[in-house]
């Protein structure tokens, strides 16, 4: 493979950054976004996702382009498409969502497609990393990349698919950490993607026979995962009525060598909660009925609801006066550990409480106010208010809130409900 391959990053979000700064420090890369806010504070080598520390970032960051220069390695980030004209390698490392109908939403694919297009030349590669229901790259992309360009598939210039792994909050599996899936439109260039991932990943790689296998294996990772999840928030459900504690009877279960160890909770973020909705599109328009991965999205997707339920059952019994009565709910990111607010499912609880008229405060110190007020409405606070309340939920497990004496923010008769269960003073939990 050759040395002097130039890359362009074309997203520069969880996905993307990290990638583009692993990438940089063996060759120039451009990072591309278009939103020009982003491009300026990573220019100041700051990073608000926390994906990549500052000190790291810097460590990759030149201030001229490199396709330019000649420059042997660096990241140099843009908003103008000028910019990546050079590249003969583009990874598109766009969000995947869903919408409102939970319907795939290919839009920034699209976008990022036409963009690439226009300044595509031949011989070059471009490789999607966003996760898609299988036959995707091939059907919606490409032909996207050949309207645009002009130019033949194939045979002008070619692509390859090779899903992110990223997780995001998770310092010890960071991308160089995490073996990858790499394939190619055709077995040549299955080989050069395969070879250019191993240039720069220390798990090594995995080379999948064609693109759609790549496909289908990154969108079956997170539907096996939202499926056992499903099966134990239905465990939990049973569990309760019986009056059993679930967490009890995992850690018992678990005993067993060849139990997996998941766990009741909310399930969201930009994958788990999303992935699976794309795999079942794409069987629906083969004339297939998802039945298995269907019901484990909607157990999930009902979980937000079930908990804001189960909150209320136990202030009843503790006797404490529905109407009026105040909440601090600890979390709104949809995991612990990182400042991501996408899709996130501790809203549905919140919303879920509101309906009976209980006034939410949420305390989150990972999350940005600004971004949570624009996508959901609410409003949320980075220190915890000195007051006391009638209820402290735990949504999300950040490390902070293990710290906090919660008791010295309860009122008399108050209750902690644990959705996660790692609070031992609670009165009740998942």
């Amino acid at each position: 493979m050759k040395k002097e391959h130039k890359i362009a990053i074309i997203g520069l979000g969880y996905v993307g950054l990290p990638l583009a700064r692993l990438f940089a420090t063996q060759y120039p890369v451009v990072g591309f976004d278009i939103n020009q806010k982003r491009i300026a504070e990573l220019n100041t080598g700051v990073d608000s996702t926390l994906e990549v520390e500052n000190e790291v970032l810097e460590s990759v960051l030149i201030q001229n382009n490199p396709f330019n220069q000649d420059a042997a390695k660096g990241l140099y980030c843009s908003a103008d498409i000028k910019d990546i004209q050079d590249a003969d390698i583009y990874v598109i490392t766009v969000p995947t969502p869903v919408d409102q109908h939970n319907r795939p939403d290919l839009t920034p694919l699209y976008k990022a497609s036409e963009t690439v297009g226009k300044v595509l030349s031949k011989g070059d590669i471009v490789i999607y990393e966003s996760t898609v229901y299988p036959g995707a790259t091939e059907e919606e992309c490409i032909p996207v990349l050949e309207k645009v360009s002009g130019m033949v598939f194939n045979q002008d210039f070619f692509a390859g698919y090779s899903p992110e792994r990223i997780n995001p909050g998770d310092k010890e599996h960071t991308v160089e950490k995490i073996l990858k899936v790499t394939s190619g439109s055709t077995p040549e260039i299955g080989e050069i993607v395969n070879k250019l991932y191993q240039s720069v990943i220390i798990a090594g790689t995995h080379l999948a026979p064609t693109i759609k296998v790549a496909e289908a294996a990154k969108v079956i990772e997170n539907s096996q995962r939202d499926i056992n999840i499903a099966f134990v928030n239905e465990l939990a459900k049973i569990f309760n009525l019986l009056d059993i504690d679930t967490h009890a009877v995992l850690e018992a279960a678990g005993t067993k060598w060849n139990f997996l160890p998941f766990k009741p909770g909310l399930v969201g973020g930009h994958c788990i909660g999303v992935d699976p909705y794309y795999l079942a599109q794409k069987a629906q328009e083969k004339g297939y009925h998802p039945e298995i991965i269907l019901a484990g999205r909607r157990l999930n997707d009902s979980m937000g609801q079930y908990v804001a339920s189960q909150l209320l059952k136990t202030m009843i019994k503790n006797k404490v006066t529905i109407n009026g009565a105040t909440v601090l709910n600890l979390g709104i990111t949809f995991k612990e550990n990182c400042p991501d607010v996408r899709n996130t499912k501790a809203v549905d609880v919140i919303h879920g409480l509101e309906d009976y008229a209980l006034q939410v405060t949420t305390f989150d110190p990972w999350a940005n106010p600004d971004e949570v007020k624009h996508e959901y409405g609410l409003e949320v606070v980075n220190e915890i208010p000195q007051e006391k309340y009638d209820a402290i939920i735990l949504t999300v497990a950040h490390k902070q809130f293990n710290d906090l004496d919660l008791k010295n923010h309860l009122k008399e008769n108050g209750i902690i409900y644990d959705v996660k269960g790692i609070l031992e003073e609670s009165h009740s939990r998942l």
